[in-house]
């Protein structure tokens, strides 16, 4: 079992910056790669990025590359989403998500299905 917890959303103009924070506990933070997921209302889940177990890896959806940094702190077992340059459609609640799937050096597919557990979610609001 791991238990997460996310934290850091907000309301931010456009342009602005907010760091996510996801705080796991329970088994071995190492052991599971990490990833982050995004759902507008109306909106079906979508993947936002993921990093590898030992944070060497990481992936990120077209839509947030060069804005967005995925990392972990895994004496912390943490994991971040440093978001920049944010625009009014990145609003939405944001999910972090822990998955066995992947290793040091290989990540998960972006597909929700491969994760096996889930925060509650933070709500990300970016105003025009």
């Amino acid at each position: 079992q791991v238990q997460l917890v996310e934290s850091g959303g907000g309301l931010v103009q456009a342009g602005g910056s907010l760091r996510l924070s996801c705080a796991a506990s329970g088994r071995s933070f190492s052991s599971v790669a990490m990833g982050w997921f995004r759902q507008a209302p109306g909106k079906e889940r979508e993947f936002v990025a993921t990093i590898s177990q030992n944070g060497v890896r990481t992936d990120y959806a077209d839509s947030v590359k060069g804005r967005f940094t995925i990392s972990r702190d895994n004496a912390k077992s943490t994991v971040y989403l440093q978001m920049d340059s944010l625009k009014p459609e990145d609003t939405a609640v944001y999910y972090c998500a822990a998955s066995y799937t992947g290793g040091d050096f290989v990540v998960p597919p972006a597909v929700w299905s491969v994760y096996d557990y889930w925060g509650q979610g933070t709500q990300v609001t970016v105003s025009s």
